[in-house]
């Protein structure tokens, strides 16, 4: 348990009806008590109990603000220290004032996600959910929000411990046969570790499968929408978005600058980039913004090529078909609304086995498909079931593939009938990377790093 009272405001700074600061430590209850005033002290009251009063300043025993007051004792708290959280007016001036009334009692502010560090290191919670608490701050869907709480839940974490055990004791059955080999059990040891090691190495690539869908529910997909200026790129963002987020004019080169936003299509976040259109210009700021559009497309998991159906193609176009087919695109004919002019079979024959779809952004046609198209291109149309256990950590996927190639590696040596104190090696090898990604075996200062991510107040 830590032993300082640390403090720190819990909700968005800003103008809003409350704000709520947190208080965590072994002297949380006494130091906020002394600044309430109310019907009867803090101190007397039972467990997640919730009092009326007032802060008050103790230099000037000036009223501070009006607030709530909830009083929650170690252990049954989220860190479990003894935890007060006070609920006063929202707006710069009351929270500021209170927190640094606070503060002035000794109480420390709290680092970035402080709270939740000490949650993990008094055994609230292990590391792995503490990183789906971040990811639930984070999630950009509500099925990135899913996966999130079931990972703060613990489901990977159960899944990890259930592993360990199952190498465990592999472990144990090893370590009978080499402290008593009078018994001689090598072959029976041998045969019931390759047995376990195979189930354990099937469940790690199970787990392996999920990542590329977590990966892309927790980070998104990297988006942007190339093409020549006035092809429909902002009106196209604008869609997606469900909002005016991109000014559209009938101008050529209105667009400057990328222009970034997440949207959510069909429960995939989409980091959606909007770039100026890529062409020869004079123009010293357009070609800037083409400068930068050309950048965003050398990062982009996946580009929307958008050509004008009312126009020829012209050499422009085919310069930006052939950038587009470096990458994984899907080509977008946009203004089907207007007279054709554009040759789609020439486009097809330039493209390949790109996907191409047809829309009127202006009239909203065609973007299902285009939604379709995306989910088909990322996740096979679909996202596995709500019961499906994900992965969506780098940290975590590398530890997976670690412990995987541990106990591939065991495998391989049961099978050639080598030493069993040496395939010991590779069991303890696999152990200790599942342990660090629930945090069971990991240096304090990844752990630093990892909180240090949050915000502050969590």
């Amino acid at each position: 348990m830590e032993t300082d009272t640390i403090a720190a405001i819990a909700t968005t700074v800003g103008e809003a009806g409350i704000a709520v600061i947190r208080i965590s430590g072994p002297e949380s209850i006494a130091v906020v008590d002394r600044l309430y005033q109310g019907k009867e002290p803090l101190g007397e009251l039972d467990t997640h109990t919730v009092r009326y009063g007032h802060m008050t300043d103790p230099a000037t025993k000036q009223s501070i603000d009006e607030v709530l007051v909830t009083v929650m004792r170690a252990p049954r708290t989220f860190t479990r220290e003894d935890v007060v959280e006070v609920s006063c007016h929202g707006g710069m001036i009351p929270v500021q004032k209170v927190l640094e009334t606070l503060l002035a009692t000794g109480v420390r502010l709290a680092e970035p996600g402080e709270f939740t560090k000490r949650a993990f290191m008094n055994g609230r919670i292990d590391l792995s959910q503490a990183e789906g608490v971040m990811d639930l701050i984070r999630s950009k869907t509500d099925r990135a929000a899913q996966v999130a709480i079931q990972q703060a839940d613990g489901r990977l974490s159960r899944l990890i411990q259930r592993l360990r055990q199952d190498i465990l004791e592999s472990l144990a059955h090893l370590a009978v046969n080499v402290d008593y080999p009078e018994y001689d059990a090598e072959q029976m040891t041998a045969e019931r570790m390759l047995t376990k090691s195979r189930e354990v190495e099937q469940a790690l690539q199970g787990l392996l499968t999920t990542a590329r869908q977590g990966k892309i529910l927790r980070e998104g997909i990297g988006t942007v929408i190339i093409g020549r200026p006035n092809v429909g790129k902002s009106s196209l963002l604008n869609a997606l978005a469900h909002e005016n987020r991109a000014i559209v004019t009938d101008i050529p080169g209105t667009t400057r600058d990328v222009i970034e936003e997440f949207v959510n299509v069909r429960g995939i976040p989409l980091r959606l980039v909007d770039t100026a259109g890529i062409r020869e210009t004079e123009d010293i700021v357009e070609k800037l913004g083409v400068e930068r559009s050309h950048q965003a497309l050398s990062r982009a998991d996946l580009v929307l090529l958008l050509l004008n159906h009312s126009e020829e193609l012209g050499d422009e176009d085919r310069k930006l078909v052939e950038l587009a087919r470096q990458h994984s695109t899907i080509v977008v004919v946009n203004k089907t609304d207007l007279a054709p002019r554009l040759d789609l079979e020439e486009v097809r024959s330039l493209i390949g086995d790109l996907p191409l779809i047809t829309t009127s952004v202006t009239e909203e046609k065609g973007l299902d498909a285009l939604e379709q198209a995306i989910a088909d291109r990322f996740l096979g149309g679909t996202i596995q079931s709500v019961d499906a256990t994900y992965v969506t950590n780098t940290r975590h996927i590398h530890l997976l593939k670690e412990a995987q190639q541990h106990v591939r590696d065991a495998i391989e040596g049961i099978e050639q009938e080598m030493p069993l104190d040496m395939i010991e090696i590779d069991l303890k090898n696999a152990w200790v990377s599942l342990g660090e990604i629930i945090g069971d075996a990991v240096a304090e200062d990844l752990i630093d790093q990892i909180f240090s991510q949050f915000c502050l107040g969590k």
